[in-house]
């Protein structure tokens, strides 16, 4: 099975300068909990992640107006990336190595195309294997690992 049998095709994206209103916005209209961020809207490559837990952490928890921030503010970087040809096996290797509860995925031109969260995962494969992705992602994060941050 490839990325595309279980991804969420042509996902919402923002710029840097988009609004954090606007992304969560976003998130409620699309019944989701990240955001791509892209360069620019016309090439949709990614350069980054924007989750609802960037928001609370980032901006929220630290006494920050959310209402004078934007996605730049909060967002996750470098972009996590895996092309269309990726197997979801290897898509949930991915998820388990690096801790994260969704990835970007790319066309071939590098634009995003869709979008792999934990949850699309769990409805296309076997409770085990979903039980054990969650196990994974859920773990505490290694010594030295870490996102960028603008």
């Amino acid at each position: 099975m490839k990325v595309p049998d279980v991804m969420t095709p042509s996902p919402r994206v923002c710029t840097p300068d988009t609004t954090l209103e606007a992304v969560a916005r976003m998130m409620i209209e699309c019944d989701c909990g990240g955001i791509p961020v892209v360069g620019d809207l016309e090439s949709r490559l990614p350069i980054g992640m924007i989750t609802d837990r960037d928001i609370v952490v980032r901006a929220v928890a630290d006494g920050l107006d959310p209402a004078e921030l934007t996605a730049r503010d909060c967002m996750t970087i470098p972009a996590v990336t895996i092309t269309e040809d990726t197997s979801v096996d290897d898509c949930i290797e991915l998820l388990e190595q690096r801790q994260i509860r969704r990835v970007i995925v790319v066309a071939r031109s590098g634009a995003v195309s869709g979008i792999v969260a934990q949850a699309d995962v769990a409805t296309h494969v076997s409770k085990r294997k979903a039980g054990e992705l969650l196990q994974q992602v859920s773990q505490p994060a290694p010594p030295g690992l870490s996102f960028m941050q603008p």
